[in-house]
């Protein structure tokens, strides 16, 4: 029989980190939208997937257990994370009223920078992130043995790597669906009503 300090561990992890991460969200949605306009899809699948390893090393290092006892600073980042997603909602609905700047051929738009603060910006302004990444994969890998929590987050981090990596350059397979300004239009649309509800539902959460 298997203990839980074998690699077996690793299916779990990578279930478990994939299971987090896939569900339709704010970075999620980002990531999409560059992938579609291929516009600097490495660093910000690099800046995903290294920001995602950082938590899960966290939550497994033992900060998990210090966040649960620090409900302040999740309060905190609830705020600034509500008034940012508020605030990319009008500009993503601004985006979608404007056709002119939704052309599927203009890849590369926008700096590298602000790209990269955008995408450290939904990560890490995300409370979410800290209640499943870190508290969840935290006590789930610690349950798995000294040396299976290792395998947890190998399994985890590989799991973050390949959906960050799928989503950004896998998009592209749609750029025929997207060669017309209406379903750009249409996303942005829906990418503005997803950051307005995320970033209501976080207040209502205080």
């Amino acid at each position: 029989m298997l203990s839980n300090s074998d690699p077996t561990s690793a299916v779990v992890g990578f279930g478990v980190g994939l299971s987090l991460i896939v569900a339709i969200g704010a970075q999620n949605a980002f990531v999409l939208r560059q992938g579609l306009t291929r516009s600097h899809v490495l660093p910000i699948v690099l800046v995903c997937a290294v920001s995602d390893a950082i938590l899960i090393l966290a939550g497994i290092s033992g900060i998990g257990a210090l966040l649960e006892h620090a409900p302040s600073l999740i309060t905190f980042i609830r705020i600034v994370g509500a008034v940012f997603l508020l605030s990319y909602a009008v500009f993503a609905a601004k985006r979608a009223f404007r056709p002119q700047t939704l052309a599927p051929d203009q890849h590369g738009n926008g700096s590298r920078l602000a790209a990269v603060t955008m995408a450290l910006a939904l990560t890490w302004l995300n409370p979410h992130v800290y209640l499943d990444t870190v508290v969840l994969m935290g006590s789930i890998a610690n349950g798995r043995g000294e040396i299976g929590r290792w395998w947890v987050a190998a399994g985890a981090i590989t799991a973050s790597v390949l959906w960050f990596s799928g989503l950004g350059y896998g998009a592209r397979l749609l750029t025929p669906l997207f060669a017309k300004p209406n379903a750009w239009r249409i996303l942005d649309a829906l990418i503005a009503v997803m950051m307005a509800v995320l970033g209501i539902s976080l207040l209502t959460e205080l």
